[in-house]
């Protein structure tokens, strides 16, 4: 065969199946320019999801008669000053968008400078350029699409619904607002308005949050966690959400380079690792990070479509995100998302609304009989560890203070002899008994009026209702504990807190365990030895691909898999580059020592025990949520709970 040139009309159409891949591809392409032109306000209308029509307006400074002429040529752009790849300051700078749409569209771009008296305009159909002419526009830019991919009738083929292409299209314009909020956005059909995201102007971050709370969720606002971090050359900031406020996907999940939407395996590795013993593992947090550092530390050049870049120092860049996430989350404390609180209340007024009641009145009275399950009525996991915490939770005979302590290997690090030293301060190792009248509420008295709401924002316990659900009256409000998920949480963090103190103890394997790998992954572990050590896990090379394992965490007992555990190691290093499923494991342990270690539901307290669990939590990090995510309080506003009763 012989070696030709292909025409570049064709060479037009193979760049577009690079870069415009779809309607969204376009208009992101578009609207990166209009930013790139200092514009203010951007536009943007589709039809039949963009088949058809397509417009962006700005009111960016334009382009003269002769700027259209060559805009429309391949590899033609004012982004690059010089022939520096490098340090890179806009958003596009290939210089391939709008000859690409040229060449598989009917495109027409009119623009006028800020000085010029008149407008111009220029069509491209299917590659054939016709010469500038006269036109009417104010100062900006507006490009038209229409019949895209007509040229090349079996993209068309690809797109999928109308609605879908325009959901792909709000993304885009989401995602570029989100890092530009003093930049106005519009998404429109000519029928009705999609997005309307008007432009902000004051602090930087004040109205950041503001545009992340228009674009992810209205109660993002109120339970966002600012992040502000250096090290080194980088600089990260933006916000993160409480655990508590997740979502079943990981689509409210963003992070900016340099004011560049990316998207990266990056930022999942760490959001996972920073949030691993907060959030269920189908379970995820809302987050937008922005990341700061020089343009000579991080490579946008290498996707065509600049949604993917290449840092030099990634691990850095990973610890960054990590601690900062981390220590954003230790210093709430024990907050939980307000939209917990919000969710009893609408579920309240829809069962009002309804006209619904319940079958009596939740009595705060306890249950005068304190009855032990047996092993055979409870589904525990069976093991060592299930035997201890049957033997934790059985009655105490007379004149027994203590228990037997487990016989798995080291969980004798974590669970004291004294069941006393489970507990917060005040609260007793037996369940309360109950001598009161059976009508007599399980209250407790206390003078709420010198009451200091101040230093104890959780307030103070005034009942517990069905053995499990603790009633504190604060400030301005009411709070519903769940004392099982509270106290789980507490013993959680105690433990946590015993191991980094004493570090993790180790099971030498009677046999060394030889893994046979592939040579790099192999190597990948090797190289992250010292880090696996220090998490129990001792393993060193054995040959080109295997290592061999000498050692595992003691607290994942005598059924450990070492063959399965490295395995899972070695493939999360590859995609992840972090060994979160060793650290993982261990955190489900300890969540289901915690689990099966803490005050149990149908557990009578008195008031001292209640209000010692309270306050409790309120010094330990992350006491608002349990360690399955789920929230471990929910409160209630006097204003709310009145307005319920139409007193307001």
């Amino acid at each position: 065969m012989l070696i030709r040139r292909l025409p570049n009309t064709l060479v037009n159409q193979i760049a577009a199946g690079e870069v415009i891949e779809r309607p969204a591809a376009a208009i992101k392409e578009l609207v990166e320019n209009a930013l790139d032109a200092g514009s203010h306000n951007v536009d943007v209308v589709m039809r039949d999801g963009g088949r058809s029509y397509i417009s962006v307006t700005d009111d960016g400074c334009g382009m003269s008669r002769e700027g259209l002429g060559i805009c429309i040529e391949r590899h033609a752009t004012s982004k690059l000053p010089s022939d520096d790849l490098v340090h890179i300051k806009t958003l596009g700078f290939r210089g391939e968008a709008l000859p690409s749409i040229g060449a598989v569209a009917r495109l027409q771009i009119t623009s006028r400078e800020a000085d010029a008296e008149d407008a111009w305009t220029i069509k491209v159909e299917g590659g054939v350029v016709t010469d500038p002419q006269p036109a009417a526009c104010n100062v900006g830019t507006r490009v038209e699409i229409r019949d895209l991919f007509f040229a090349t009738p079996a993209r068309l083929k690809f797109l999928k619904a109308a609605r879908t292409e325009v959901s792909h299209a709000e993304d885009v314009l989401k995602r570029l607002a989100m890092a530009n909020p003093e930049v106005g956005f519009s998404l429109s059909d000519e029928k009705r308005t999609i997005l309307r995201l008007p432009a902000n102007s004051g602090d930087l971050f004040e109205v950041r949050l503001k545009r992340l709370s228009s674009v992810m969720a209205r109660e993002f606002e109120e339970n966002a966690l600012p992040i502000e971090a250096e090290r080194e050359y980088l600089k990260l900031s933006g916000y993160i959400g409480l655990p508590t406020l997740n979502r079943g996907n990981a689509q409210h999940q963003y992070l900016f380079v340099n004011g560049r939407p990316v998207k990266d395996r990056l930022l999942q590795g760490a959001v996972r690792g920073a949030y691993q013993d907060f959030l269920a593992r189908d379970r995820h947090p809302l987050l937008a990070l922005f990341l700061e550092l020089p343009s000579e530390m991080v490579d946008v050049n290498v996707h065509p479509a600049k949604t993917e870049v290449r840092f030099r120092d990634a691990t850095l860049v990973r610890g960054l995100i990590v601690g900062a996430c981390k220590h954003a989350l230790a210093e709430a404390g024990h907050r939980a998302s307000t939209s917990v609180g919000n969710a009893a209340l609408g579920m309240l007024e829809a069962a009002r609304a309804r006209g619904e009641q319940g079958g009596g009145y939740a009595s705060a009275r306890p249950n005068t009989d304190y009855t032990w399950q047996s092993k055979s009525s409870i589904n525990y996991p069976s093991g060592r560890l299930s035997d201890a915490v049957m033997d934790y939770h059985a009655p105490l005979s007379d004149g027994q203070t203590g228990f037997t302590q487990s016989a798995l290997p080291g969980a004798e690090d974590f669970i004291p002899e004294a069941r006393q030293e489970h507990f917060p301060s005040g609260l007793s190792e037996r369940p309360t008994e109950w001598n009161g009248d059976p009508g007599e509420s399980n209250s407790y008295d206390i003078n709420v009026d010198n009451f200091d709401h101040t230093a104890h924002p959780l307030g103070a316990a005034r009942a517990q209702f069905h053995e499990n659900y603790i009633i504190t009256q604060t400030a301005d409000g009411i709070v519903v504990v769940d004392q099982h998920a509270a106290h789980e949480r507490l013993v959680l963090e105690k433990m946590k807190a015993q191991m980094a103190e004493q570090g993790v103890k180790t099971q030498m394997l009677l046999l060394p365990e030889v893994v046979e790998l592939d040579e790099d992954a192999a190597h990948r572990l090797v190289k992250r030895a010292d880090e696996l050590s220090e998490l129990g896990l001792v393993l060193e090379g054995f040959g080109a691909g295997a290592v061999v394992v000498r050692e595992v965490p003691a607290i994942l007992g005598e059924r450990a898999n070492a063959v399965a555990l490295v395995r899972d190691l070695a493939d999360e290093l590859a995609e992840l580059g972090e060994t979160l499923a060793l650290k993982e494991q261990i955190e489900r342990v300890l969540g289901t020592m915690a689990c099966h270690g803490s005050v149990r539901s149908g557990r009578r307290l008195n008031g001292e025990e209640m209000n010692a669990l309270l306050r409790q939590m309120e010094v330990t990090p992350h006491s608002g949520q349990c360690n399955h995510g789920r929230p471990t309080y929910i409160e209630l506003k006097l204003a709310d709970i009145e307005k319920l009763f139409s007193r307001r």
